[in-house]
């Protein structure tokens, strides 16, 4: 059976709720939320239109959480348009769906980015696979046509210009190094089960000036 074809026809940056003033209305002066935020317009198989929302931490995580280039938008962008239709191994449900079982019984004995005793490119090649099985088995996500998405803004009166690619906006942005790194110290914690060792810290605690340097600790 092949995958259904979903289309992209246009992105969009916002940003989370904020609060901007107290609950008394003056200026807190410590602005909070307001993280940005990506809307992508689509439509799936049936012609149905429906709007996705992305964090973008979530490009930060991904990238920590499979040890991928926080420079390779690309495959962070492909990642975000069709993890989502990853079915799990236990959802039993899942496997009574054939197209689901098929991606299940590619991808079902693959490690996760839990996975204990496996090395960060395992975890990163097991992700991709998956990604590639949704792919052939369920769902390709891609750029509508230029000439359908031109001819949709002319029929609502707008005078924009239909670009390219419709996530241009999206592969124009650049993750920050240190966020994504914070975010790495995060996965690593966790995978130690909350245990400290000499480079594995606790939320908001420091190991201090006086641990040894990695290439020290040979």
């Amino acid at each position: 059976m092949a995958a259904e074809a979903w289309t992209v026809w246009d992105c969009e940056l916002g940003y989370s709720h904020t609060s901007l003033v107290g609950s008394d209305g003056s200026d807190t002066g410590m602005p909070t939320g307001g993280e940005p935020l990506w809307a992508i317009y689509e439509v799936d198989a049936a012609g149905r239109r429906g709007v996705g929302r992305v964090p973008h931490s979530w490009f930060e995580w991904s990238a920590a959480l499979y040890s991928l280039d926080p420079e390779d938008t690309d495959t962070l962008i492909d990642i975000a348009l069709h993890e989502r239709f990853i079915p799990s191994p236990q959802d039993a449900l899942a496997w009574e769906h054939p197209v689901l079982a098929a991606i299940l019984e590619e991808t079902g004995d693959l490690p996760d980015c839990w996975t204990p005793g496996v090395s960060d490119a395992t975890r990163r090649e097991a992700h991709l696979a998956r990604i590639a099985a949704v792919k052939r088995h369920a769902v390709q996500v891609e750029a509508a046509p230029m000439a359908d998405r031109q001819a949709a803004l002319q029929f609502i009166g707008s005078r924009r210009v239909a670009p390219t690619d419709p996530l241009g906006p999206m592969r124009q942005m650049r993750l920050d190094p240190y966020r994504v790194q914070s975010r790495s110290l995060a996965v690593e914690w966790r995978r130690g089960a909350g245990q400290p060792t000499s480079s594995r810290k606790p939320p908001a605690t420091f190991l201090g000036p006086m641990r040894a340097w990695p290439e020290e600790q040979q």
